[in-house]
């Protein structure tokens, strides 16, 4: 049984270059996670990330390029968390700067890894917020309250099984964190106002 021989010795060398790229690919993800991580923190601590961002993307790429040849690698928890949480720092960053989302293509993501950290951002908005009304800028934490109603309806649209795409926890999580938010900045707003009002009364005396 010659070629028994040589299709188990073939077959044999595909896993191992497989096992050995899973490995890669598995140290790769995590550095993703940690940049990103990373990032996030410098965002909300208002640091500069350019350094931190561009090593991401490189990161990113690499780890693209490398699972490019195995489809199967892509649905992996790994890699697909390590991809949700660059999307997520794509998504928050665009809505800073430009005010709009990238698209999972401008990231080079799965739309799967795109939509679940879609619901992320929603949380990291709320974050945004509170940073805001610590000082006392309402209307900007009001901006942020807006592009967590714009996420979430966006996010309500999908209807689907969790084997298709879990997100459905994203959801209800998004749904809790918009009404909290919506309710202390409303809160905060009102509070601000009733400070201008006596502000001017004050003016009188």
């Amino acid at each position: 049984m010659i070629n028994l021989e040589k299709v188990v010795t073939k077959i044999e060398e595909e896993l191992d270059e497989k096992d050995q790229i899973r490995e890669v690919a598995l140290k790769s993800s995590r550095t993703v996670v940690r940049l990103s991580g990373g990032i996030m923190k410098s965002i909300h601590r208002d640091e500069d990330i350019a350094e931190a961002l561009d090593d991401l993307k490189d990161e990113a790429s690499m780890l693209s390029s490398l699972i490019t040849d195995h489809p199967d690698l892509w649905s992996a928890g790994y890699v697909e968390s390590a991809f949700q949480e660059y999307a997520e720092v794509g998504i928050i960053l665009s809505i800073l700067e430009k005010d709009d989302v990238p698209s999972p293509d401008d990231l080079g993501v799965s739309s799967v890894a795109y939509l679940l950290a879609l619901g992320d951002s929603v949380g990291e908005l709320r974050r945004l917020a509170l940073d805001e009304l610590k000082r006392s800028n309402v209307i900007r934490a009001n901006y942020f309250l807006d592009r967590m109603e714009d996420l979430y309806t966006a996010l309500m649209r999908f209807d689907y099984p969790d084997a298709i795409v879990a997100i459905r926890r994203k959801q209800d999580i998004a749904r809790s964190l918009l009404e909290k938010t919506r309710g202390e900045v409303a809160v905060a707003a009102s509070a601000k106002n009733l400070q201008e009002k006596l502000e001017e009364v004050l003016k009188k005396f």
